[in-house]
């Protein structure tokens, strides 16, 4: 009888991306989602702010009450990284203990009960034997590690180390590949994927990257996430804006729009050039744009927190995610004058409100057009639903259409259709299917 696997995947997609390469390596269990079956438990922790902190260790312990006898668990990933002395020392319920440098490894570490940190970090390559979940057409490629920008809130840097690029070979080796095996659609992901190739010496790495991707046959459809504002420049705006294969869409995280906030949180650009970038992408046919924002920074007055309400209420963003300032040890934040919690939660709650005006304005201009959507399977609305995403739209991130009307067509999952989006109900757009496209 076979040993049965849980695994559970905290954080970011490239966390994800890392889950897959550990799946990978356990090709021999039983994967399965009734975690007080399982012999062996991972949970690939995320440690970025406060909120993912306390998920992954409730998460852990959790799971740790209902396994069962004689099961293994592993804990590992950022926050096993970042806190790995402290996490070591106060949580004998975890068998293994392993960072951010040793995916590849998981098998020879469950075989041997030990735990390990690698001093360097790990990058996936088209050699990692990545095992693809939760879809059937589409694959997070993640493009680079690290990060050299030092802004003032983010530890990531200080447990994931300076910027390391993949080399284009590889990735294209990678996507190449994984379109053998029928997937079509992409998602290029890093910390900051615009100063991709850079500690290469590419002077426009994202762009070459683009260009070869782009020659790359079954590549239907990709998307760039995680942008850097001081780090895009209006060349690599138009590369994805004339791409017949990436969407347009612009993922660029600004934190802020203040001057002086912008400033403490040593982002690079200011105000000024950030508009200049945002409008640019904004001019762009079809564009799609999401961003985050930061709500109680230090030095964040009631001006500059109405400054950027004012701007996110009228630039019109089709998506945006507010955090809660979390002050984090290592960063040079932490030792600043900080903002009461009661603010903090009051402004990220006043902003939630605005980005949810903000995705409804965008939904309501996409009625009665005609959109390229790919079926993921039935709605958790209802059976009689299929839930489905627009091309342009991330996955998971971005929402779904509703259709509602299949108009007799034959229905398979992970196929594209064109379709007609029909109807807004509260925030839920519907849509009629039109064609199968071959």
């Amino acid at each position: 009888m076979s040993k049965k696997l849980h695994l559970v995947s905290l954080g970011c997609t490239k966390n994800l991306v890392d889950s897959e390469v550990m799946l990978g390596r356990l090709k021999e269990y039983e994967i399965t989602d009734d975690n007080t079956q399982a012999d062996v438990i991972i949970v690939n922790t995320c440690g970025f702010i406060d909120a993912a902190k306390e998920e992954s260790i409730n998460t852990v312990l959790n799971l740790h009450d209902e396994r069962k006898k004689d099961s293994i668990l592993v804990m590992s990933g950022c926050l096993s990284e970042r806190y790995k002395e402290e996490l070591q020392a106060d949580m004998p319920e975890i068998d293994i203990f392993t960072g951010v440098g040793d995916y590849e490894k998981i098998d020879e570490l469950i075989a041997s009960k030990q735990s390990t940190f690698s001093p360097e970090v790990y990058l996936a390559t088209e050699t990692s034997g990545r095992v693809i979940t939760g879809s059937n057409y589409h694959a997070y490629i993640k493009i680079a590690e690290g990060c050299n920008q030092a802004c003032s809130f983010c530890a990531i840097p200080s447990f994931k180390g300076k910027l390391h690029s993949r080399s284009l070979s590889s990735i294209v080796k990678e996507v190449t590949n994984l379109v053998a095996q029928g997937f079509y659609d992409f998602s290029f992901i890093s910390q900051d994927s615009s100063s991709y190739g850079r500690d290469m010496e590419l002077k426009d790495g994202l762009i070459d990257l683009i260009k070869v991707v782009e020659t790359i046959e079954g590549v239907k459809s990709a998307r760039i996430l995680y942008l850097y504002p001081s780090t895009t420049t209006f060349e690599l705006i138009d590369a994805i804006s004339d791409s017949k294969v990436f969407q347009t869409y612009y993922d660029m995280p600004i934190q802020h729009i203040d001057g002086m906030v912008l400033k403490t949180m040593k982002r690079g650009f200011g105000e000024e050039k950030t508009i200049e970038l945002l409008e640019y992408m904004k001019s762009k046919p079809g564009a799609f744009l999401r961003t985050s924002v930061i709500a109680g920074h230090p030095g964040e007055t009631q001006e500059s927190f109405e400054r950027l309400c004012n701007f996110m209420e009228t630039f019109g963003f089709d998506r945006f995610n507010t955090f809660h300032y979390s002050n984090e040890e290592t960063t040079t934040a932490f030792s600043m004058d900080q903002i009461d919690q009661e603010i903090i939660d009051e402004r990220a709650n006043i902003l939630g409100e605005i980005a949810e005006s903000s995705t409804l304005s965008s939904l309501e201009k996409m009625l009665a057009q005609t959109v390229t959507i790919v079926i993921d399977g039935e709605s958790d609305e209802h059976e009689y639903l299929l839930s489905a995403r627009p091309l342009n739209w991330a996955v998971d991130i971005d929402g779904e259409i509703l259709v509602n009307d299949t108009s007799d067509l034959p229905i398979e999952y992970g196929k594209t259709y064109e379709a007609k989006v029909t109807e807004l109900v509260g925030s839920q757009l519907l849509a009629t299917l039109i064609k199968i496209n071959s």
